[in-house]
């Protein structure tokens, strides 16, 4: 299928998609989205039914270990991430594009996983009530919401490096990156409504990505200060850059949805689903930190070759 013209036209591109992506949810994903073309299902519509989804994939985790509630949560989660493939495929193919439905694709992990957090907050109380003399929950939450906020940032950047590999494939490709000023810059013309919250949110995300990697930064403003528009970016440096940008991917996988899904479902289906949080504090940032290393030093390596 990698050379169906069709199939590949249905993905940001071939070059950031993992193997679990490329051989299970991309295939089944265009298989549907081309199936919904010209069906007046738009893809926010998948987006936020993905999101209802994957909310009840984590509600199944917060019941007491009962394997078919532990496949229940899987095979949601497995469905809300094929759904999440499909709005994006189904945008590509129909041009049916907005804003508002990137950002709420990109909040649809994290709403999925917020809801996994809270359940097995739940799920620990229950299981441990006497815990801490009963105050057990305070440190479930703490464990929790330092998970979530590792999560938020691991996801942050892996969204960051994979758009800027696209902006270096092409600026058509890349359209979707954008700096903190641009975003300002729509949020001044945007009247008041939940496009405007929303975009609002997008700015506090970027603003993160923006400050944990000062290197980019620098590489991009002298990009800019060199070659002005990004279409006289010559072709040699954008493939050096893509060439650095690509060992960094591998390591990348780690943080996507494959990336801990596939040990989260392990846990769960062994019983012991709070190894996942010791996996996504310690585990996930260690390998958030190598990752920012690498990518960082590529840059620098980069812009001194400029």
């Amino acid at each position: 299928m990698e050379n169906d013209q069709s199939y590949l036209a249905s993905l940001k591109s071939i070059e950031t998609e993992n193997t679990v992506d490329k051989v299970f949810y991309r295939p089944i994903g265009y298989r549907i989205a081309r199936s919904l073309t010209n069906t007046g299902i738009t893809p926010n519509m998948i987006t936020i039914a993905s999101i209802f989804v994957g909310l009840g994939g984590g509600l199944c985790f917060v019941h007491d270990y009962n394997i078919l509630w532990a496949l229940g949560g899987i095979l949601c989660l497995i469905l809300a991430n094929i759904m999440d493939c499909v709005d994006g495929q189904l945008a590509r193919l129909t041009g049916i594009k907005s804003e508002v439905g990137r950002i709420l694709d990109g909040l649809a992990g994290d709403l999925w996983f917020a809801c996994i957090y809270i359940c097995f907050i739940i799920r620990l109380s229950h299981t441990y009530p006497d815990f801490l003399n009963g105050y057990g929950w305070i440190l479930f939450f703490g464990i929790a919401l330092c998970s979530g906020i590792s999560h938020l940032i691991q996801a942050a950047i892996t969204d960051y490096y994979k758009t800027i590999h696209l902006f270096f494939i092409s600026p058509e490709k890349g359209k979707e990156f954008e700096s903190i000023e641009s975003i300002k810059n729509r949020l001044d013309r945007m009247k008041p409504g939940i496009n405007k919250i929303l975009t609002k949110a997008y700015l506090i995300y970027t603003t993160v990505q923006e400050h944990i990697t000062p290197n980019l930064q620098n590489l991009l403003l002298h990009l800019k200060e060199k070659y002005g528009n990004p279409n006289n970016i010559p072709e040699d440096v954008r493939i050096n850059f893509r060439t650095g940008s690509k060992k960094v991917m591998h390591t990348l996988d780690w943080l996507t949805f494959n990336g801990r899904t596939i040990p989260l479902f392990c846990f769960v289906l062994s019983g012991y689903f709070w190894l996942y949080f010791i996996f996504e504090i310690v585990i996930l940032n260690i390998v958030l930190i190598v990752s920012i290393k690498r990518h960082e030093a590529m840059c620098a390596k980069q812009e001194m070759g400029i």
